[in-house]
């Protein structure tokens, strides 16, 4: 046996395999990511006290001795416990490492792949019909977030997808409409493009916004930045069936038909709803003004869905 089996058996610490499922609970919980494991880094006290470790077990030393520069180095076995879990999840294709997310987000983390996803949906028996609510990353759909952020922002752009008619509902087309939903709610820094509303779940896995699209699917709409707009659910079912669209500057227009609503529709308390989709006023846009919404997507939606 080992020097550092013979301490974990002393010590009693817990199995690796139990510490790999742990992590992937963990990574879950912090929306799929994690940071190195660090001395002061929450989540390895966060997963210590899930195991009920005591003061011993999450301060005990491991020592290794380099011979030819003659000295001792120590390192914490909890520590080294959670590295060695998360290297075989990364064996297994559960997690990428941090070297690989490096390159993906410029942070040096423990990222979810699909299948490590798919595994702690499983531990946790989360529906799996919620999965693409969900706010958690993966590696992959962050390489999709990461590709529609950077592509160049065209002058003469088409808002539709052709082929997307003729194309079968494939894990590549499910991929990439998560990846549409996480660019366009990060790029509105998850609120309403209209009203402002930012909230999320009590335990942080859900937004309320949505990731809405200019050009619509069942119009062979595109998955691309320019093509969407983060909406609240009012305001986005409200965009899409024509109660309000945008006109020049990113300004509001709403429907003339407003006026004859009866008294009682379209009210929440005393306030009524589609008066607070002011008109002319400027919707809140993203940071970056190659993530602005693309005219050409705007020009269809004012000629094809809005109601004057």
């Amino acid at each position: 046996m080992s020097y550092e089996n013979d301490m974990l058996k002393k010590l009693k610490m817990p199995p690796r395999k139990e510490v790999e499922l742990a992590l992937l609970i963990a990574l879950f919980r912090h929306n799929g990511v994690i940071k190195e494991f660090g001395s002061g880094e929450e989540i390895v006290n966060e997963i210590a006290d899930d195991f009920k470790l005591n003061h011993e077990q999450r301060t005990a030393y491991l020592e290794t001795i380099y011979r030819k520069e003659n000295r001792v180095k120590k390192s914490l076995l909890w520590h080294r416990l959670l590295f060695r879990a998360a290297d075989d999840l990364a064996k297994n294709k559960l997690v990428s490492r941090p070297t690989q997310t490096l390159k993906l987000t410029n942070n040096r983390e423990w990222m979810l792949t699909e299948n490590g996803f798919e595994k702690a949906l499983q531990l946790l028996n989360f529906p799996a019909e919620k999965k693409d609510l969900l706010t958690v990353k993966s590696y992959e759909v962050q390489k999709i977030v990461k590709k529609l952020n950077e592509t160049h922002r065209p002058e003469n752009y088409t808002p539709f997808d052709k082929k997307k008619k003729y194309s079968k509902i494939t894990k590549e087309t499910i991929l990439r409409a998560r990846g549409f939903r996480q660019a366009i709610i990060e790029a509105y820094d998850h609120k309403c493009a209209v009203c402002g509303l930012k909230i999320c779940s009590p335990d942080s896995l859900f937004w309320e916004v949505e990731a809405a699209h200019i050009v619509p699917h069942q119009a062979m709409g595109k998955d691309d930045i320019w093509n969407g707009l983060a909406l609240c659910h009012l305001h986005h079912w409200s965009f899409d069936v024509g109660w309000f669209t945008l006109i020049n500057d990113y300004r509001i227009q709403v429907s003339s038909k407003v006026s004859s609503l009866p008294f009682d529709f379209g009210r929440i308390g005393d306030y009524e709803f589609l008066k607070l989709t002011l008109n002319n006023s400027r919707i809140f846009l993203p940071k970056k003004a190659e993530n602005y919404p693309h005219n050409n997507a705007i020009i269809w939606h004012h000629q094809n869905v809005f109601h004057q």
